[in-house]
């Protein structure tokens, strides 16, 4: 059958005289190819949904789409890397044509390309390999958060020192500070879903521009590529915007990953020792024989620093649009942004789940810190009645003075409090020693704090509840955006094998 196939003439051939150079191929042609056969299922997954729809719609006779639909899904057996290419034949869509040319003919191979052209195939190709590692990214975040609320049940009574700008501030739980991670990765699960329902819309059928004489059925090709709408506006078929706004909230994770390991990164030093990464997720010095380096904590951050460019890269790319240029057609940034989220969001999950929390090193970092201070001010306020920027002015003294004359929150005495709101306001103020004391201790402070979203023990309790439960509920979104992937790769198989009968 191959003799009479004929010899294949290459698209460039018909209208250009001369072939690429060999730099425009060194440059261009081969990494497009490079970078295209990464796609390589989701091309063979456009090309069976088209042609199931031009044989559906008899645009192709049955025998046509047949013979098409046989050796495409021969193809999707392969392994990427085994499927042969020649880069003098052109882009990947080309590649395949001529496969099909090899095998059943030019007259059947360059039927399958009716009614659609390079640009709305190549669009629905990408957001169609974009959507499935976006699906990774959210499930790797799923499974940070669910790792941060682990960590956080162990700790929802742990004390530690809480800081703004880096001194102490108050006394904060180290639960209460992992659950506020928890919340941000939920906005940004959050950022990814909206991402998400604008890429997940269908292009194939814009074709070039303008539409297309062929009645294409393109609620049909959203139906078998597992599309949640089908994407209007046949200019809007080149575009991906989409991808600008995927890499953004995927630049809102990174941020959270930076902001999470950078606190965790600080706590491990010597100097503050409140937590320490386990060894596998560590480092040493080929100098310095005492160190232990927090190598996986630096690494998230140096991704993260990356991923502040990300959206900016985005819109550079697009700045042309208005003229039609094919930059915007295309973000490939986007696969590295997806790539590198997964990959840290991974790593983090491993580091939180093996995080060595030193309990007795956050309560001793307490003692002697008078970070419960802006308490001492609210009881003095309640008991005195005096304003609290009387009353602010002070404990000010008081920590003032106490610091000069060397003595602890647990040395006070009601005299040196009546000291300090003689120089300060010339008002007298009543508390006794064991009512100044018990102002001042963390345990108390913790206790005692009542409001919606604070460090108290049942709002603690409350938001972890809450965690785990949003938690799960960005499980069954994943488990529902899967199901539908997979659910329309049957209906696709099934209607390949209905017209191969």
């Amino acid at each position: 059958m191959t003799e009479c196939l004929g010899k294949e003439t290459l698209l460039a051939e018909a209208r250009l005289s001369a072939p690429p150079a060999d730099k425009m191929v060194r440059y261009h042609d081969l990494p497009g190819l490079v970078h295209e056969k990464r796609q390589f299922q989701e091309f063979l997954a456009v090309d069976l949904a088209h042609v199931v729809m031009l044989a559906e719609e008899s645009i192709i006779g049955p025998s046509v789409g047949k013979a098409i639909l046989e050796q495409l899904t021969a193809l999707r057996e392969l392994h990427a890397e085994d499927f042969p290419i020649d880069v003098s034949k052109g882009s990947f869509l080309l590649q395949v044509e001529s496969y099909l040319h090899a095998t059943i003919g030019e007259d059947f191979a360059g039927r399958m390309h009716t009614g659609r052209s390079r640009i709305d195939q190549g669009a629905t190709v990408r957001r169609l390999y974009d959507r499935n590692r976006l699906l990774n990214v959210m499930d790797r975040l799923i499974a940070l958060r669910r790792a941060i609320v682990a960590v956080a049940a162990k700790h929802t009574r742990t004390i530690m020192p809480g800081y703004t700008h880096m001194q102490h501030a108050q006394p904060w739980v180290f639960g209460h500070y992992l659950l506020s991670f928890s919340a941000r990765l939920r906005d940004s699960f959050d950022r990814l879903t909206e991402a998400y329902a604008r890429l997940n819309r269908n292009p194939l059928g814009a074709v070039g521009l303008a539409g297309t004489s062929w009645p294409l059925n393109r609620e049909r090709t959203t139906e078998l590529l597992g599309f949640d709408a089908v994407l209007e506006n046949s200019k809007l078929g080149r575009e991906a915007w989409y991808a600008a706004e995927t890499v953004s909230a995927l630049s809102f994770v990174m941020a959270d990953l930076n902001d999470l390991a950078t606190d965790l990164h600080i706590w491990s030093s010597l100097e503050f020792g409140l937590v320490e990464c386990h060894d596998s997720y560590c480092g040493t010095s080929s100098i310095f024989p005492q160190k232990k380096n927090p190598t996986g904590l630096e690494t998230i951050k140096k991704v993260a620093g990356e991923s502040v460019t990300w959206l900016a890269t985005a819109l550079a790319t697009y700045r042309a649009e208005g003229t039609g240029d094919q930059a915007v057609r295309e973000l490939p940034l986007i696969h590295d942004a997806l790539e590198s989220t997964e990959g840290m969001l991974d790593l983090f999950a491993g580091i939180i789940e093996t995080l060595i929390v030193h309990e007795s090193r956050m309560s001793a970092a307490l003692a002697g810190s008078w970070c419960t201070a802006s308490n001492l001010a609210d009881v003095i306020v309640r008991e005195s009645g005096m304003s609290f920027r009387q009353v602010h002015h002070i404990v000010a003294r008081l920590v003032r003075n106490s610091i000069t004359e060397g003595l602890e929150p647990a040395q006070l005495t009601k005299e040196q409090l009546e000291k300090a709101a003689m120089e300060t306001t010339g008002q007298a103020v009543q508390l006794s020693d064991s009512e100044l004391r018990a102002a001042l201790d963390p345990q108390q402070f913790v206790q005692t704090r009542v409001t919606m979203g604070g460090v108290g023990p049942d709002e603690v309790d409350r938001m972890l509840a809450v965690a785990v439960l949003e938690n799960e509920e960005g499980v069954r979104w994943l488990e529902r955006a899967c199901t539908s992937v997979e659910a329309a790769r049957l209906r696709l198989d099934d209607a390949i094998k209905k017209i191969r009968m």
